[in-house]
């Protein structure tokens, strides 16, 4: 499932500008290489195995919800916590082979953070299309 692109320049970007920042282009860099995950395909992702995890702030957390079924690793030790050489790693990290899906609140973060995986030999890493933020409006547009 790779993704068509995005279609904003960056979370605080009210317009495209004529070339890109620095930023935009080592994010476009890095997703080049991920099949990033829709939305709604989230749920069969996990149901093939994958594991999903919530690299958004525990503010963020707190004020929009919980992503039911993640495992909550903040950013700033997500790299320790999942190389299955690390002796700090979680008991899940047990492969190089795992499917992670990340989730940071609007995609953006989450991207780097996957490509950061990906270069420490976990291939399958990836990150979740418009991150938290676009999996809530699926799921409130199936509510209503």
């Amino acid at each position: 499932m790779r993704a068509a692109g995005t279609r904003r320049s960056g979370p605080a970007s009210a317009s495209a500008s004529a070339s890109a920042s620095a930023i935009e282009g080592y994010l476009a860099q890095a997703r080049a290489d991920l099949d990033r995950v829709a939305p709604d395909a989230l749920a069969t992702e996990v149901r093939d195995g994958a594991v999903v995890i919530d690299i958004r702030p525990s503010e963020q957390r707190e004020r929009d919800g919980s992503l039911p079924g993640a495992v909550v690793v903040d950013r700033n030790v997500l790299e320790w916590r999942l190389d299955p050489t690390s002796p700090h790693r979680l008991p899940l990290a047990s492969g190089a082979d795992i499917r992670y899906v990340l989730v940071c609140n609007e995609g953006y973060s989450s991207s780097l953070a996957a490509a950061t995986l990906r270069r420490l030999g976990l291939g399958r890493a990836t990150d979740l299309e418009g991150g938290y933020r676009a999996w809530a409006a699926m799921v409130a547009r199936q509510e209503r």
